[in-house]
């Protein structure tokens, strides 16, 4: 396909990550994130409990990910279902908007972790070169 016709498609569109009041910004972030691209990826293989999807996404405090994951349901990505149960059971899973922004963000993920030896190699030749940090 044409670049250019790409590219001024992408122009047309009503939003712009690119620029700084652009309502899509907060959303990359929340996507892209530390917390929410892992939070994402960990909901992608199914529904899971608060406490579930804590011992998934590992080092993730409690209070960020409950942040994390009303900033994912408020932008459309996640659904939270609370049972009426004692003690409440309260689920989190992906909406179909979010299981496309996982689709895309773990094939992201796969290529990282696929070319984790040569990101390492490049730290130590940098490393090497430059004195460690």
């Amino acid at each position: 396909m044409d670049t250019t016709h790409e590219r001024t498609e992408a122009q047309d569109l009503p939003y712009n990550v690119f620029a700084k009041a652009c309502p899509s910004r907060g959303t990359l972030e929340h996507v892209t994130g530390r917390w929410g691209g892992l939070t994402i990826g960990a909901l992608y293989e199914g529904s899971l409990r608060f406490n579930e999807l804590r011992r998934r996404v590992d080092g993730v405090s409690e209070k960020m990910l409950s942040q994390t994951l009303h900033a994912l349901e408020r932008d459309g990505l996640v659904h939270r279902e609370a049972q009426p149960t004692n003690p409440p059971r309260v689920d989190y899973e992906l909406t179909p908007l979010g299981r496309g922004v996982a689709e895309r963000l773990l094939s992201l993920i796969h290529f990282v972790e696929g070319q984790m030896d040569d990101v390492l190699d490049a730290r130590q030749r940098y490393d090497e070169t430059r004195g460690a940090l």
